[in-house]
């Protein structure tokens, strides 16, 4: 059995000392992306979370899912999960086409909090702890393992030395608390994991504030790590490793080519066509609502082909103000015609560059209160736009068969004679039958004042018959 390589050992003989790591990213670092990105420079790429009960319980789901070739190596694949058994379980499916296997503990978003993974499991060290331990005895490669910072770095350190005393291999940290997203995203504190990297023993990659190439060496100066993971960059500019900003239409191209090699599903790829485009179609809606319109990946395809004349078109033109990515108050900022690949920017982002960030509150319940009264606001202005759509919507009238008598009133289908209810009185006295649902009793009532049937009203004298 080939022994199990740790630490800096497994690093530099395993995984080849990578700098430039592509992170795990849901629906968006699939095969087909993670060629395209060690083509432009990545030196290690993660697969995306993987739920580890679906994983380990259903064959669909690893099919539809999980995919590597021999040449996609080195490579992480990452799991979320709160069950020691259920995520060694799924891990086992995977150690033989796999060079370690992570441990997803940063996730913050809302289905992470339901489901209890990601970073809500960070204040419970016992289960993290059992979780990797299980994992680093059982596994035939390494555990990793991805975290965020708490607010307090001391409570980070020892966060980081105990995953290291379970048997995690590898670290990559996130400089953002799991409240810091949204409207609550800040700058990564890059002195926060510089403390982290100094405590502990094994590798490190550092994770956040990765907008150029020359973010990766101010940030491995500053942090002391051994690599840089950038997850949202690497969509924007695949080639962000290079120190390159090539034409988008070059990406994209190369991009469908792999897609269509590996038989990538439709939504991975007009998912990543939206992102390398995105600059571009916030200038041409025409495009973006052409590419809007597709149904399958040839579609993809054909409309890649229109965009790319009219961009190779624009870039021949002089560049226009309208046509940059504007950000006045970044010093750093460098001004790109949009048909070229480069970072996408949020005012929150800015604050990577500008230095100007307010402090984010990071009481966790707060952050949740705030989301219970967003999900609620939502929900109430969704019921407000049906109801106002009812209210202007015409009411559909039933339409009834007309009376079988009169056909002037609408017939009841219930009836015996399909008549309305005056019509009904008369038939059923003539004949003396009786309608339950008018509820008109005339053979009921002749029966029992006479105690017989009779089919000649008159000669009895029925009352009835005079009503």
């Amino acid at each position: 059995m080939k022994t199990k390589l740790e630490g800096y050992d497994f690093y530099r003989e395993v995984l080849g000392s990578p700098r430039y790591v592509v992170a795990p990213m849901v629906d968006m670092s699939e095969l087909a992306w993670r060629q395209l990105s060690r083509e432009n420079g990545a030196q290690l790429c993660y697969t995306p979370m993987f739920h580890s009960p679906h994983f380990a319980d259903s064959a669909t789901y690893r099919k539809d899912n999980f995919h590597t070739t021999p040449e996609d190596r080195p490579l992480i694949v990452q799991f979320c999960g709160n069950d020691p058994q259920t995520v060694l379980k799924a891990a086992k499916y995977v150690e033989d086409h796999c060079d370690a296997v992570d441990l997803n503990l940063g996730c913050p978003q809302g289905i992470a909090r339901r489901g209890h993974y990601g970073a809500f499991l960070q204040d419970e060290w016992d289960l993290i702890s059992s979780i990797v331990s299980l994992l680093h005895k059982e596994l035939s490669v390494p555990v990793t393992c991805k975290i965020r910072v708490f607010k307090e770095v001391e409570r980070t350190i020892a966060y980081a030395k105990m995953m290291e005393k379970a048997g995690c291999q590898l670290l990559t940290i996130h400089g953002r608390t799991r409240e810091m997203k949204g409207p609550h995203t800040g700058i990564a504190d890059w002195e926060h994991i510089r403390a982290v990297r100094q405590a502990i023993k094994i590798p490190m990659f550092a994770n956040g504030n990765i907008l150029y190439f020359e973010d990766i060496e101010r940030c491995i100066a500053a942090t002391g790590v051994d690599g840089v993971m950038t997850a949202e960059t690497n969509l924007y500019n695949p080639a962000l490793f290079t120190g390159k900003n090539p034409p988008v239409w070059e990406m994209v191209d190369r991009y469908l080519e792999i897609a269509q090699k590996h038989e990538t599903g439709f939504q991975h790829v007009k998912g990543h066509v939206f992102k390398l485009y995105n600059i571009s179609f916030q200038i041409k809606h025409h495009l973006r609502d052409l590419m809007a319109k597709v149904h399958k990946v040839q579609d993809v395809v054909d409309a890649q082909q229109i965009i790319k004349a009219e961009l190779i078109a624009d870039s021949k033109k002089e560049i226009p103000d309208i046509q940059v990515q504007r950000v006045e108050t970044c010093a750093n900022f460098k001004h790109l015609p949009h048909w070229v690949c480069q970072p996408y920017f949020r005012s929150t982002r800015l604050e990577a560059l500008t230095g100007d960030a307010k402090e984010v509150e990071t009481d966790m319940e707060a952050v949740l209160q705030e989301e219970r009264k967003a999900r609620k606001e939502q929900k109430r202005l969704r019921k407000a736009a049906l109801f106002q759509k009812a209210l202007l919507k015409p009411a559909k009238k039933r339409k009834f068969a007309s009376c079988t008598s009169c056909e002037q009133n609408p017939g009841s289908e219930k009836c015996v004679h399909k008549m309305c209810k005056r019509c009904c009185l008369s038939k059923t006295v003539e004949l003396i039958v009786d309608c339950e649902h008018h509820n008109v009793w005339a053979k009921a009532r002749y029966e029992r004042m006479y105690g017989t049937k009779s089919k000649d009203k008159t000669e009895k004298g029925d009352p009835i018959a005079t009503v």
